[in-house]
């Protein structure tokens, strides 16, 4: 008992002996630190001449939640990734790459050579979907564009070359007659001038069975014929193609932007000839420019004929359309920034009228905005980078 009490004392006796010299140091130098605390900010200076007022009384200021970039990023509403694009390349069966006039930056591709070297950069910088283009020697094109099913055309050696080299590489392709065809139409064309549908998609079915025995992952009728999408589903089950996607231009239209595209592929129109009309454009089968409810039409029947993917073409003059489809589906949505709109954006850069990084990360951020998953996009590997700056 006495021991206890002894330790008790003891601890008493420290407990009431002044601080060390240590002590008080480390709390001199807290008060010091305290003091050097940085005054309140003062308010920024305004102009001279600027009024004096009263706060206005507001319940709500949406500009707070702009203030600065961090809060920004925190309610941004909608990404942008590379992985949401896919690259469109024209080949063509040579070794070098020509450059295409109407497209500044944008080559037919040597199939063996160029190509690689494209393809090689994209995936790169995440970029690893690709659309092929194949452009037809003319001696090859017929009025029924036969080549398009040729198990060693251009476009299926591309495709077999391009999966030997990047198993895991995406492949979309494109199914219709124009590439193929001496008349330049989508699909074969009588004496009068119409464009058979039932016949056209005969070869379209034989078409896209012919890039899945190639390795194409999705193929993408482009042809705008009707029930096109249905009879490819069947046919490409029928050839044990269950697993090939099929992503279908649904709300393709008439379209003044499509110029530099046929440029590079010599796909236009031809003049008719004695005896034979050749329609100077594609408007009996692509859709009006003056109509919105009509791609809900043509989105309900493809949807229901099998597609996995819907198309919107053009992007940046129908992000009305790419909003209607996302809001009336499950699918994904796709949409083509095509040709003239790269040619838009390049011209106004060049001529230093465009901050071109800028305007083009813009144009592609709004069709994402309005909704498209996947935006087909000339742009697609500078913008990857852009995004990595």
């Amino acid at each position: 008992r006495k021991s206890s009490i002894s330790s008790l004392n003891g601890l008493k006796q420290k407990l009431r002996a002044p601080r060390s010299i240590n002590q008080r140091a480390n709390t001199v130098t807290v008060t010091s630190q305290e003091s050097e605390a940085p005054p309140p900010l003062a308010k920024a200076r305004v102009p001279d001449g600027t009024p004096k007022v009263s706060p206005l009384i507001l319940p709500s200021r949406p500009r707070r939640n702009r203030k600065n970039q961090t809060i920004r990023s925190g309610f941004s509403e909608t990404t942008m990734s590379p992985a949401n694009f896919i690259l469109p390349l024209f080949v063509h069966g040579g070794e070098e790459d020509i450059p295409i006039d109407a497209m500044p930056g944008v080559d037919r591709l040597g199939w063996k050579t160029g190509l690689i070297r494209v393809v090689e950069e994209a995936r790169s910088v995440g970029v690893n979907s690709v659309v092929i283009f194949p452009k037809t020697p003319e001696h090859l094109k017929t009025e029924c564009g036969e080549e398009a099913f040729n198990p060693e055309g251009l476009a299926q050696r591309t495709f077999r070359l391009l999966k030997s080299k990047f198993p895991d590489l995406v492949i979309y392709t494109d199914v219709a007659l124009d590439p193929y065809s001496c008349d330049g139409h989508d699909g074969i064309v009588a004496d009068d001038g119409e464009i058979l549908n039932d016949e056209t998609v005969h070869y379209l079915c034989k078409q896209a069975v012919s890039q899945a025995e190639a390795g194409a992952d999705c193929v993408c009728p482009s042809d705008m014929m009707d029930g096109r999408v249905g009879a490819i589903r069947s046919a490409l089950d029928a050839a044990g193609f269950t697993n090939v996607s099929i992503m279908s231009y649904t709300a393709k239209y008439a379209s003044a932007f499509y110029g530099p595209f046929r440029e590079a592929l010599a796909s236009a129109p031809r003049p008719g000839s004695e005896g034979r009309v050749i329609p100077p454009n594609k408007k009996t089968y692509q859709q009006d420019p003056a109509n919105y409810r009509e791609a809900l039409r043509e989105a309900r029947c493809d949807e229901a004929e099998g597609a996995d993917i819907m198309m919107v073409k053009p992007a940046g003059a129908y992000l009305d359309v790419i909003r209607l489809l996302r809001d009336n589906t499950t699918l994904p949505v796709s949409a083509y920034q095509v040709s003239g709109e790269y040619s838009m954006l390049k011209a106004a850069a060049a001529a230093g009228m465009l901050d071109e990084k800028d305007a083009v990360l813009e144009s592609l951020l709004s069709i994402r905005r309005a909704g498209a998953d996947l935006i087909l996009t000339y742009y697609a590997t500078q913008a990857a980078k852009w995004m990595q700056e």
